[in-house]
């Protein structure tokens, strides 16, 4: 594990310097890039040198101990427990932290809630659940944007759609998908009976459209007289170009221009239009089922999550985690179930690890 460290180590010196590098500081796309694997590494780094700091007192803590001098082993002895105990600390801590990423965890987010079942106490539901998560997203410092919003009918939404921007947005958020159901007395209840109503939370990674990029390997090109009404250049020359697209079978083909090269580049611009048309029609549909993956029914038994207000409970039935403090938790304060559901997930992902 050590020499892993090390090599680390020296990748967050190697960034530390780049970030002085004028020729980088000049180029902001590479310092985003350079400056947000730094900041990556920071913490990892971080237990490492403290790592290491202990390593080396309790080198000389064993040293100590040949001391003939009793005072001086005794003293040893109390320093060598308490170092030993900060060493499995610290390496319990940098195992973790040594788990490789989601790469999508440092995605910004679509962020989706709807009411489900319940009538007009699932839309206002749904409204308490936006109250909750946009506190926490103010305590986290990160940025949303409303894009779409349909109010209920008597208080709440229907469906609020919010784009969020921060750091590692999705890696905090990702949990959070499914039914949320709801137990307590509706402000609409003449009869204080507790109901039970559901909304739905998606949490989606926000993709960007990449820049297409097309191998020139992948193009069979062919020239071909051109035909129609055009002047004195058609039907005398090969002007007319073909392209094929090899691993889509995507064509396109000009003959509107006045020599080959035209025509060349009148199809090359076709060509990336359908090919991004595609791409584009994939990105939808992925992101289409990926929804459709993460909310379930709506309905109130496929849940992922409990709010009883007459218990003051939370419970998160993935991990059977059962908290007695909603009042906090519907202001804003979700950290600890967000960070409950993140280790569980970290102790699948080590257990995964020591299998390989």
């Amino acid at each position: 594990m050590l020499d892993k460290l090390e090599l680390i180590y020296n990748r967050y010196v190697l960034l530390e310097e780049q970030l002085s590098d004028p020729s980088v500081i000049g180029d902001m796309d590479r310092f985003t890039k350079i400056n947000k694997e730094y900041k990556g590494l920071q913490e990892l780094v971080d237990s490492y040198l403290v790592y290491k700091n202990v390593l080396d007192n309790l080198a000389n803590a064993k040293e100590m101990l040949k001391d003939e001098d009793t005072e001086m082993r005794e003293m040893a002895k109390l320093e060598l427990n308490e170092l030993q105990t900060r060493q499995e600390e610290l390496e319990a801590q940098i195992r973790i932290l040594l788990i490789p990423k989601d790469p999508e965890d440092e995605r910004d987010v679509i962020f989706e809630i709807r009411s489900g079942t319940g009538g007009d106490e699932a839309s206002i539901f749904a409204g308490d659940l936006y109250r909750m998560y946009s506190r926490f997203f103010e305590r986290k410092g990160w940025k949303t944007e409303v894009i779409n919003v349909t109010e209920g009918a008597v208080g709440g939404y229907s469906k609020i759609v919010l784009e969020v921007n921060g750091a590692d947005v999705y890696g905090r958020l990702k949990f959070e998908s499914g039914a949320h159901r709801v137990q307590r007395v509706p402000k609409t209840e003449s009869q204080g009976r507790v109901h039970t109503s559901a909304a739905t939370v998606v949490v989606m990674p926000k993709l960007e459209m990449e820049d297409i990029n097309i191998n020139k390997a992948d193009l069979k090109v062919d020239t071909f007289r051109a035909s129609g009404a055009g002047g004195q250049h058609i039907n005398k020359t090969e002007s007319a170009v073909r392209i094929t697209h090899l691993p889509t079978g995507v064509v396109s083909e000009s003959q509107d221009g006045r020599s080959q090269i035209q025509n060349r580049e009148i199809a090359l611009q076709r060509l990336y239009q359908r090919i991004q048309e595609i791409q584009r029609e994939k990105h939808n549909n992925e992101v289409a089922a990926k929804r459709k993956s993460l909310v379930g029914s709506g309905d109130r038994s496929d849940k992922i999550r409990t709010y009883n207000y007459p218990q003051n409970r939370v419970t998160d039935h993935r991990i059977n985690l059962t908290l007695y403090n909603l009042d906090q938790i519907m202001e804003g304060e979700i950290e600890p179930v967000v960070e409950a559901l993140q280790m569980a997930e970290n102790a699948e992902m080590m257990k995964g690890e020591e299998a390989y």
